[in-house]
């Protein structure tokens, strides 16, 4: 079994990462969360799972134990293999996931394409206490956005605004309309301020 892998990133994409150790080419899925971590790398580590099935056997990176860990336990759940797994925490990084789950946010997670509501809440019911355990007390917490902030993000990242450009325009934008607002008013509130 592979559980870690140091080496020299001969390629990369959003789905796959060729890490080359010993002079041994190793192709490990990634999701986008760890690709956005090893972009413009040259020497890299990663916390690796190797999954065996009698007809294949496949090595899954991550950039971070805390993904690694939220991915075994994702697994872990019926009906959830390691290619749903790896779409999940391409849509919501760790620690997110973590605080979705301990808020029972199925919603947030049903967003995320391939999880359906049932799934979510499997989820949510599965992990509540195992996930939320993973996050060590040291680490100092992610200021977490409301559910509507989440969405209002989300379609201004759909409709080609950056990440950071979308968060600053839904700051302006609570400005403007107020913590409470609903998501339409805040997203129109947002687009304002990214079109001016």
């Amino acid at each position: 079994m592979i559980g870690y892998l140091e080496g020299t990133l001969r390629a990369l994409d959003a789905t796959r990462a060729l890490v080359v150790a010993g002079g041994v080419g190793y192709e490990l899925h990634i999701s986008l969360s760890t690709y956005y971590k090893l972009e413009g790398k040259r020497d890299v580590s990663l916390d690796v799972y190797t999954h065996v099935r009698e007809d294949m056997l496949a090595l899954y990176g991550f950039a971070t134990p805390d993904e690694k860990f939220a991915f075994e336990k994702l697994i872990s759940i019926s009906g959830i293999g390691p290619t749903l797994a790896q779409k999940i925490l391409s849509g919501i990084d760790a620690n997110d996931l973590a605080d979705a789950i301990a808020r029972a946010d199925a919603r947030k997670l049903s967003s995320i394409p391939g999880v359906g509501k049932k799934t979510a809440e499997r989820i949510c019911l599965e992990l509540r206490d195992k996930l939320v355990a993973s996050v060590p007390a040291t680490t100092t917490p992610q200021p977490t956005r409301y559910t509507i902030d989440d969405d209002v993000h989300s379609a201004l990242v759909n409709l080609g605004y950056r990440p950071k450009d979308a968060e600053l325009a839904i700051d302006k934008a609570h400005k403007d309309v107020g913590d409470e607002a609903e998501l339409s008013a805040l997203l129109k509130a947002a687009l304002r301020h990214l079109t001016r």
